[in-house]
């Protein structure tokens, strides 16, 4: 469960726009405004920070985020840019845009921002309030529409609050958003496609690219706009069977824990790493995608798979790890 907080809301002036890029440096969560909706940043590359905006959401699943940065210069350390990506961001940045790109090499968004995926969403906002927070606190932010998962999106401070007041750190009122509605999304994998139709209209879209966009296809989904029911199905899946609410270890397997307790046989796993010793769910959705990833690099014939809580984070670990184990 989300830690009751005190949300304080202040106007963009400088003292509080320092403020919020403390609280981002310290794993905290702020709403500011875009030009589409108000969005709920959190520091990209702290996974624990990541854990508790989802937290906050009450996000049913772990969609992939947008990371937010302040020019084409910032997104290029993020991703990496063909053709029609650059032509795009040449056009349409800053903006409301977000391009899904493949991940550049030594990318420090964490993994869990992308859900495991080797793609990123990216965009360059306009907005002012927007642009001075990124340029203070000096690095990516992610940031989903600033309301509970499934609520209607916030384009004022007041609508943020009605959702969010006491589960996140500060709100930046920067007055009514001026677009209204989420960015357009657009992924530059192969052909160019449109994933969700949002601030940038299609027809400009292809009138820069010169040809049509193509329609999308399974295997991508981002923000709160899965393409198809079971989409997330397509997030990093392991190679090595993964074996679930496992109270053992047999020869050969792997141990995905989560606690301070181990099961019977933890001791013979050819390799073990821990979610949270602690039990922290935090901890443990910050550390699920770049554990599983280890343990599919150990070469051994199962991962299983400690039993976790369902409350909280819990729910949204569980339904990946249910993904992570569904036949293939």
């Amino acid at each position: 469960m989300t830690v009751p907080v005190v949300t304080q809301m202040l106007k963009p002036e400088a003292a509080a726009m320092a403020q919020a890029a403390r609280i981002f440096s310290l794993g905290g969560l702020v709403a500011f405004p875009t030009e589409t909706v108000y969005g709920l940043g959190a520091d990209a590359g702290n996974g624990e920070a990541v854990a508790r905006l989802y937290e906050a959401k009450g996000r049913p699943a772990f969609n992939p985020l947008i990371a937010h940065v302040s020019d084409g210069a910032a997104a290029r350390k993020l991703a990496r840019f063909n053709a029609d990506a650059a032509t795009l961001a040449e056009a349409f940045w800053p903006g409301p845009l977000t391009l899904v790109l493949p991940k550049a090499d030594g990318c420090p968004v964490a993994e869990l921002a992308t859900a495991g995926l080797d793609t990123i969403a990216v965009r360059v906002p306009r907005h002012a309030v927007a642009q001075d927070l990124l340029a203070r606190f000096g690095g990516p932010i992610v940031a989903p529409s600033a309301n509970r998962s499934g609520h209607v999106s916030p384009t004022t401070a007041a609508h943020v609050l009605a959702d969010l007041g006491g589960r996140i750190d500060l709100i930046i009122d920067g007055g009514a958003t001026a677009v209204g509605v989420e960015s357009t999304i657009v992924a530059c994998i192969c052909e160019p496609a449109l994933l969700r139709p949002g601030g940038v209209p299609r027809a400009a879209i292809e009138r820069v690219l010169g040809r049509a966009l193509t329609e999308a296809t399974p295997g991508i989904a981002v923000e709160d706009a899965p393409l198809a029911p079971g989409m997330l199905a397509s997030h990093y899946a392991p190679r090595t069977r993964v074996r679930l609410d496992a109270r053992s270890v047999a020869p050969g397997e792997a141990l995905l824990a989560f606690g301070p307790q181990g099961v019977a046989g933890s001791e013979k796993a050819l390799k073990t790493l821990n979610l949270s010793a602690r039990g922290d769910l935090i901890e443990a959705a910050a550390n699920l995608f770049s554990h599983l990833r280890a343990l599919d690099a150990a070469g051994v014939t199962c991962i299983a798979v400690m039993p976790l809580p369902h409350e909280g984070l819990g729910e949204a670990i569980n339904d990946r790890l249910r993904r992570a184990a569904a036949p293939r």
